[in-house]
């Protein structure tokens, strides 16, 4: 990932390294479930092996969820001497507030 690609990982990253706030916008309600590039890319390989009957559509993705809160929180664990502190913003309207894969 870029330090600046702007999504939320490398935004607490860079907040906690620079001892910025870390900024959660909404409650800390929302979540997101993440997916080891590594596994996608073994998902793919193996659908690119199989025989020409097989037709899609397959869904990737990691089923298990977690709060943005819980990202920040294990964002300043992981960087021990980070100032920083969660605070809040609103919601931007198009930011959902689940994001999981219906596996």
């Amino acid at each position: 990932m870029e330090k600046d690609d702007g999504r939320v990982v490398t935004n607490f990253i860079n907040q906690a390294l620079n001892n910025e706030d870390i900024t959660i916008y909404g409650d800390d309600s929302q979540t997101r479930s993440f997916q080891y590039v590594d596994d996608l890319i073994e998902a793919m390989t193996r659908v690119m092996k199989t025989d020409n009957t097989f037709h899609g559509p397959i869904n990737l993705g990691n089923p298990y969820e977690f709060t943005i809160k819980q990202l920040a929180e294990l964002t300043l664990e992981l960087i021990k001497d980070s100032k920083s502190k969660i605070i809040y913003e609103d919601l931007p309207k198009d930011d959902p507030c689940k994001r999981k894969p219906s596996l």
